[in-house]
C-alpha cells in the first residue's frame, strides 16, 4: 500500500510517500480502506521526538474515515463495506496510508449525507470540543463561554457546539482577519489577542462577573490567566497544559473546577470504557452534523503527497478550519 512515512523523528517535511505492507487486523480490530484523513497538531508535535512504542518507518494520522475492508477475530459489529470514522491511537500506525487498523469499538458508522472528507475532518478537534463542553463542563443554555483560538479546529467546533447548546455569550480570541469567520460560526464577541487585553474585554462583556466556562487550547500560561476570568463556580477545560498554581490561586473565596483534557489518552488508558466513549461521542457528533447544527469546517482538501507542506503550515498556527487529505 502507499503510505506517508516518517523514517525517523523529525519535522513534517521529512515525510515521504512510499510503500508498506498492508496491515493485518488482530482480534477485536478492523482494517479500514482509508478514503480521507484529516491533519491535526498532534501529527507535527509527536513527529519531532517520536514515541518509544513506534516502529519505523511510522505512519502518522489519527483521524480516519473509510470503508471496513476486513475484520479481526471476535468482531461482530462491523462487516466489510461499512462506512466508518474513528479517532485512532497516536502510538499506533495511523491514517496517512491506503489502509489502517483500529479497535472495532472506537469506530462509528458514517450516516448517509456525510462524506468521507466531512467525517474525517472532525474526530480529534471536534470530539475534543464535544468532550470538553458536553461531557466535562456540561455547558448549559444561558451560560457564557470563552473559547480560545476560535478560528482553529477545536475552537471552531467549540463555538458551534456552544451555539447549539444555547450559550448566551460566546467570546473567542483570534486575529482580526478571522473576526467575521468566527462570528459566522456563532461567536458574539471576537477579541484580538495580539493587541487587546483579553481579560479586560472578557470582564467588560460579562459585567465584571467573568465567564461560566473557558476552553483553552493554547498553553499553560494562558490557562493560568484564565482562572481570573471565571465566574463564581466557573469551569476551565485545558488541552495544552493546566494551570500550575491552582491551589494557591487568589482570591481564596472564588470557587472553580479545572478539567485536564487529552482525548487520545483513552487509547493508552487501559480502560475499555474510555475507548468505547470515542465511538459513542463520534456517533453523537455526527447526529449534530446530520441535523446541520455543526458544519465540518473543511477549508482545504489535499492529496497524500501534499500533507508534509500542509503540516508545516498547520504548525505555524495560522490555518483556518480543517485540512483533509483525500486518498
Amino acid at each position: 500500500m502507499k503510505a506517508l512515512l516518517l523514517k525517523a523523528p523529525g519535522k513534517p517535511d521529512t515525510l515521504t510517500v512510499s510503500e508498506l505492507p498492508v496491515p493485518e487486523p488482530g482480534p477485536g480490530e478492523i482494517r479500514v480502506r482509508v478514503r480521507a484523513a484529516s491533519l491535526n497538531p498532534i501529527d507535527y508535535k509527536v513527529s519531532l521526538n517520536g514515541h518509544p512504542d513506534w516502529v519505523y518507518p511510522f505512519v502518522l494520522g489519527v483521524d480516519v474515515a473509510g470503508v471496513v475492508d476486513t475484520v479481526g477475530e471476535g468482531v461482530t459489529q462491523w462487516s466489510p463495506g461499512d462506512r466508518v470514522v474513528y479517532h485512532g491511537s497516536f502510538v499506533k500506525p495511523g491514517g496517512y496510508a491506503e489502509y489502517s487498523v483500529t479497535k472495532a469499538h472506537t469506530a462509528a458508522s458514517i450516516p448517509e449525507g456525510i462524506s468521507f472528507v466531512e467525517a474525517a475532518a472532525f474526530p480529534c478537534a471536534g470530539l475534543t470540543a464535544y468532550q470538553a463542553l458536553q461531557r466535562k463542563m456540561r455547558l448549559q443554555a444561558g451560560q457564557s463561554i470563552l473559547v480560545h483560538a476560535g478560528a482553529g479546529g477545536v475552537g471552531g467546533y467549540a463555538i458551534q457546539l456552544a451555539r447549539t447548546f444555547g450559550s448566551s455569550t460566546i467570546i473567542t480570541t483570534t486575529s482580526p482577519a478571522n473576526f467575521e469567520y468566527v462570528k459566522s460560526l456563532g461567536a458574539h464577541l471576537a477579541i484580538d489577542y495580539n493587541h487587546e487585553n483579553v481579560r479586560e474585554r472578557v470582564m467588560e462583556a460579562t459585567n465584571g462577573l467573568g465567564v461560566d466556562c473557558i476552553l483553552n487550547s493554547i498553553n499553560r500560561s494562558t490557562a493560568q490567566e484564565d482562572l481570573s476570568m471565571l465566574s463564581f463556580g466557573g469551569q476551565l477545560a485545558c488541552i495544552a497544559g493546566a494551570p500550575e498554581t491552582v491551589a494557591d490561586f487568589q482570591p481564596s473565596h472564588q470557587t472553580f473546577t479545572v478539567h485536564k483534557m487529552m482525548l487520545g489518552g483513552a487509547h493508552v488508558s487501559g480502560d475499555v470504557r474510555a475507548e468505547q466513549e470515542l465511538g459513542q461521542m463520534a456517533a453523537e457528533f455526527m447526529e449534530l452534523m446530520t441535523a446541520k447544527k455543526v458544519e465540518p469546517m473543511v477549508t482545504e482538501v489535499i492529496s497524500l503527497k501534499d500533507v508534509p507542506e500542509a503540516l508545516i503550515r498547520l504548525s505555524q498556527r495560522h490555518v483556518r478550519g480543517k485540512i483533509v487529505a483525500e486518498l
